[in-house]
């Protein structure tokens, strides 16, 4: 395992480290965005719904956006590194939000910039390696994410256990903003990135197999009951966890993410996607279910969000690997953009879906409907999106 590490090409490392620091700086504001707009502009659920799912949702289109553009003119790396700076300039602006409205612009901003470097940029990690080390490759990038994924709201901890106000904290995200897009101005693009295609884009998939577009279906049905994680973090803070311990919470999270993504990535290559995706599925809906159950002591919620740690652990790394093992060679921007518009166009029915349930029939019934979407899926990606003896 530490030989394949070492070996990966300077582009997988630099690439991981412009996302552990631009992680650094959003899980510094995302964990505190729900508590932010509850305890200091008094909005509920439904604002918070509409605020994820408009932000993702319309990011998403942009990740289609950039994913084609990438393949017609074969250059990833100004779509990677402004992406980045427009959400590293956006999240400071926190500090100046006297509304929900505002708060909505400024998670638009962030997002606009998620769609722009998102397609691009996993179709940059797909072609730095060969496919027998994609998940590898994968797993690494998302290890480092979720480093920054841990630094992140253990600084924000720090800074609320220290007495700093919530919009006083959101100013510390301008530092690692910045190296994050000194890094993504220094990323190379290997000769196989540059690679052009001419095909005419088409919305009904022409060119791409039957298993990519059976694939993204059931992705679509998870999706629809996978709300923002801001849900989560809100339902913890509802059982009764103190505001400072949430953000150590979803730390936690992240760092068992971070500490199994790589091993379970690197596993795909040699099990197969199928099974690590199946597995963190299962692992979802169990994880939802349970933490829509009241009654429990605060404390079993650590172990819960661990095991949910699990779950994008298995799954993040494969799921974009198994892409590539899917789609044409000359045509991965646009599948990569498939691939997040799917992935992201169905959060702003799932937020909303999910707030208003909430909202109306409370945490069970709203927990619920998204683990029934998470095990439909799981039953349908191998007896149905994949079959036919697809190795993957």
């Amino acid at each position: 395992m530490l030989r394949a590490l070492f070996s990966l090409p300077r582009t997988v490392w630099l690439l991981g480290l412009v996302s552990l620091f631009n992680d650094s700086t959003s899980e510094l504001v995302y964990p505190l965005v729900p508590l932010f707009l509850a305890s200091v502009l008094m909005a509920g659920p439904k604002a918070l719904g509409l605020i994820e799912g408009i932000a993702e949702a319309t990011a998403s289109l942009l990740k289609l956006f950039s994913g084609v553009l990438m393949d017609r003119r074969g250059h990833a790396k100004g779509w990677v590194a402004g992406g980045y700076g427009l959400a590293a300039f956006s999240r400071p602006l926190f500090y100046l939000a006297a509304s929900w409205p505002m708060v909505l612009v400024l998670r638009f901003a962030d997002r606009v910039g998620k769609g722009l470097r998102t397609s691009p940029r996993d179709a940059l990690l797909a072609n730095s390696v060969g496919d027998d080390r994609r998940g590898l490759a994968f797993g690494v990038h998302r290890a480092m994410d979720n480093a920054g994924a841990v630094i992140g709201p253990l600084l924000a901890a720090w800074l609320l256990a220290r007495g700093m106000a919530l919009r006083e904290v959101f100013l510390w995200s301008i530092v690692p903003g910045i190296v994050t897009v000194a890094l993504a101005f220094a990323i190379k693009e290997p000769p196989a990135a540059t690679h052009v295609t001419r095909k005419p884009f088409s919305w009904r998939l022409a060119g791409f197999p039957p298993a990519f577009r059976r694939y993204l279906v059931v992705l679509a049905l998870f999706t629809l009951g996978n709300s923002s994680n801001m849900f989560l973090l809100l339902r913890a803070k509802e059982l009764g966890l103190p505001d400072y311990q949430v953000p150590l919470l979803w730390a936690l999270t992240s760092a068992v993410a971070m500490t199994f993504s790589t091993p379970l990535a690197a596993l795909s290559d040699r099990l197969g996607r199928t099974r690590l995706i199946l597995a963190g599925w299962v692992v979802y809906g169990l994880f939802y279910l349970g933490l829509g159950l009241n009654g429990f002591h605060t404390l079993l919620l650590w172990p819960l969000f661990a095991f949910y740690g699990l779950f994008l652990a298995a799954t993040e790394g494969a799921e974009k690997a198994l892409v590539a093992d899917l789609a044409p060679q000359d045509r991965l921007g646009t599948a990569y953009g498939w691939f997040n518009l799917t992935a992201g166009v169905m959060l702003l029915p799932a937020s909303l879906i999910f707030g208003l349930i909430y909202q109306q029939a409370g945490a069970l019934a709203a927990f619920a409907f998204s683990a029934t979407c998470a095990l439909l899926a799981a039953i349908l990606l191998p007896l149905w999106a994949l079959r036919v003896g697809h190795p993957a």
